[in-house]
């Protein structure tokens, strides 16, 4: 046999051979890439359809749904009136300039140290060109987590920072659970809420005396008052809703065994109060 005639004969049982493997493979199943990949998206939709992960789960992430939290400078001084800068940024990395008003504002700003002390809820103010800022004053030295707490195409969103307070940091012991806690304004807050279980919706009564006299608390960003839940050790913030418009009570599902640190705000003489208990959930 000729030399191309020999080369002819080669290419052909080559080709052959490749169209049997391409066959062969059609015949067992995807890639195994493709299978990895199939789980890895399943997975991901379990994990944010459950309780651990879902939306009553939130402030995990510095992005999430295509936005992301920048803080312009995330180095504060400690005791000193700081101003705090921060931007949502959207897919293109442009500022988000459009949100929506919930609980009477645009944007919620909570801030706590690592320990969850030091808790603070503000009210930004935002610029033409997106950036939203805030007055910000942090007396303790430490790590501090700061969560964006919006609305943005009907969609709630929390998307979390760290923040660096620098000297040395004094952290404390999460309180053990009681039953009665102090405002910083001085009233007597007793809680109500039986024994939580993970998983399970609970109801959560407040009520709240000064001088050993019920008062009946004003409107505060459109409620009774306002809770926030953090849970101890990842800092995951909890969506806290309130189920009724007067009365101090709000539901919460409490995703997993743990404690948690609720920060209660309620109005009274114009004057806005917080007060901080620790929940057990077993």
């Amino acid at each position: 046999m000729s030399t191309p005639a020999k080369l002819l004969a080669f290419v052909a049982a080559l080709a052959a051979v490749f169209a049997t493997a391409t066959l062969a493979g059609a015949a067992i199943g995807p890639d195994p890439e493709d299978d990895r990949a199939g789980t890895e998206s399943q997975e991901h939709s379990d994990m944010t359809d459950s309780p651990q992960g879902g939306h009553d789960v939130r402030g995990l992430a510095v992005a999430e749904d295509g936005l992301r939290v920048v803080v312009a400078d995330p180095e504060l001084r400690r005791g000193r009136d700081e101003t705090l800068r921060f931007t949502i940024a959207g897919k293109d990395g442009e500022p988000v300039r459009d949100f929506d008003v919930t609980h009477e504002r645009r944007m919620h700003l909570i801030v706590a140290r690592r320990d969850l002390t030091g808790f603070q809820h503000l009210h930004p103010e935002q610029a033409a060109d997106g950036t939203w800022s805030t007055g910000i004053r942090l007396a303790d030295a430490g790590s501090y987590r700061m969560f964006a707490d919006f609305s943005h195409d009907g969609e709630n969103q929390t998307l979390a920072a760290d923040l660096r307070v620098d000297g040395a940091a004094d952290l404390r012991a999460l309180p053990e659970p009681e039953t009665t806690a102090k405002s910083d304004g001085g009233y007597d807050v007793r809680l109500d809420g039986g024994t939580a279980h993970p998983g399970a919706e609970a109801e959560l009564r407040f009520t709240i005396a000064r001088d050993g006299t019920p008062i009946d608390t004003e409107p505060y960003l459109g409620a009774g008052g306002h809770l926030v839940a953090l849970r101890e050790g990842d800092m995951a913030f909890l969506h806290v809703h309130p189920t009724s418009d007067d009365a101090v009570r709000f539901a919460v599902t409490f995703p997993t065994e743990g404690r948690y640190r609720l920060f209660l705000q309620f109005k009274h003489e114009g004057r806005v109060q917080t007060v901080a208990f620790t929940q057990e959930v077993s």
